[in-house]
């Protein structure tokens, strides 16, 4: 059995990037956030972790942002959520 993450790095990036050619994401984020787990299960059915401003139900197996408030309100148009990449350590 596997243990769910207890953060995420979550990035939010300007939607009409399709393609980084080997840029990391990081450097194209328009914001940074920290999420942390909180123990709940979100409206999405998967994870809630919050932190810096953002409250985010995560599916830890993909990696996948399902639902994201920034600040309270939905993502605004033109803008994606995606999860840092994992660094090798």
């Amino acid at each position: 059995m596997t243990t769910q993450p207890q953060r995420f790095e979550i990035l939010l990036v300007p939607g009409h990037i399709e393609n980084l050619r080997g840029a990391d994401p990081a450097d194209k984020a328009l914001r940074v956030a920290v999420v942390e787990a909180t123990g709940e299960t979100g409206a999405s059915g998967y994870p809630r972790y919050r932190g810096q401003g953002l409250e985010a139900d995560i599916d830890p197996e993909t990696r996948t942002v399902e639902a994201l408030l920034v600040d309270g309100s939905e993502l605004g148009y033109g803008l994606t959520a995606m999860i840092a990449p994992e660094h090798g350590s």
